[in-house]
């Protein structure tokens, strides 16, 4: 089984990526709260709608799509350090019936009950793995956000920039509807 350690996180903080991990294929990116949001706004994400975000990392755009928008919402997570305090801080937030990390590998997950599923993954280590499972998975509808990076296959049904992202680095965010 390949193991990868997910970029899909999203950051309070400005913190710095850091190394990988062995046999991990990706590292750990905070985003910061701005574009979280833009993701989740331009996914379109409802109350009460189910999302999914691959690589959760500490859990932030899984909080915020359970507490802003009032989503069901679930991350996938590899890491044992990222999956704890993420599960953590939503039993500390008292998020638990809305939201739920999975601890194990995103690409062994069922997506089929998915709204949105938001990802923030290396084109070439993960997201050309992840396509085929969620054209294979996803119900037609389902809206995909991809953070930088886009997926080879699909045509983005919108683009949308991000100038500065508070940080001083602008950002490209995907939107894909199957």
């Amino acid at each position: 089984m390949t193991r990868w350690w997910p970029a899909v996180v999203f950051g309070l903080c400005g913190c710095a990526a850091q190394d990988l991990a062995p046999h991990s294929l990706a590292p750990y990116y905070p985003t910061p709260d701005t574009v979280v949001l833009k993701m989740l706004q331009l996914g379109a994400l409802k109350a009460g709608e189910k999302m999914f975000d691959l690589g959760s990392g500490d859990g932030r755009i899984v909080i915020l799509a359970a507490q802003k928008f009032h989503a069901e919402a679930v991350g996938v997570e590899l890491d044992n350090d990222l999956y704890r305090k993420s599960m953590e801080r939503i039993r500390s937030l008292g998020l638990e019936r809305s939201a739920r990390i999975v601890h194990g590998d995103l690409l062994a997950q069922n997506y089929s009950s998915a709204d949105l599923v938001t990802v923030y993954l290396l084109p070439d280590a993960i997201n050309n793995q992840v396509e085929p499972l969620l054209d294979r998975q996803l119900k037609k509808g389902a809206r995909v956000v991809a953070h930088d990076f886009e997926f080879r296959n699909w045509k983005p049904e919108k683009v949308e920039n991000i100038a500065d992202d508070g940080e001083g680095r602008s950002r490209t965010l995907y939107l894909y509807r199957k």
